[in-house]
């Protein structure tokens, strides 16, 4: 929505299409997911080893794997009683990752 990545062929400072549009994601936190967001997670020490085992297992040498893996580790976070996190965070990071890797890389 910003003219600021320089897309290619885009109408009147359209840029490229958003990864989440084109994956058909709402960018819009669901106020489900807000609702939750509000809540406490319990600490949940088996939770939180069974994804971070899981993150690891998916962890591999391509970049999606490894995006995938900080995902699940980060979700992981949200049953550790020493982290500070959100359901909210997490999605943002996500979200920006995601727009990230959309338009090529961190470098513009």
């Amino acid at each position: 929505m910003s003219g600021e990545g320089g897309g290619e062929g885009g109408e009147e400072g359209e840029s490229e299409p958003d990864a989440l549009d084109a994956a058909g994601v709402d960018p819009v936190v669901p106020e489900s997911a807000a609702d939750a967001a509000a809540g406490e997670f319990a600490d949940d020490d088996e939770v939180r080893a069974f994804l971070r085992e899981v993150a690891g297992d998916v962890r591999g040498d391509s970049s999606e794997s490894k995006q995938l893996s900080a995902i699940l580790y980060r979700v992981s976070d949200l049953y550790d009683p020493n982290e500070q996190t959100s359901p909210e965070e997490i999605y943002l990071n996500v979200r920006h990752i995601m727009r990230i890797n959309a338009q090529g890389g961190i470098e513009r």
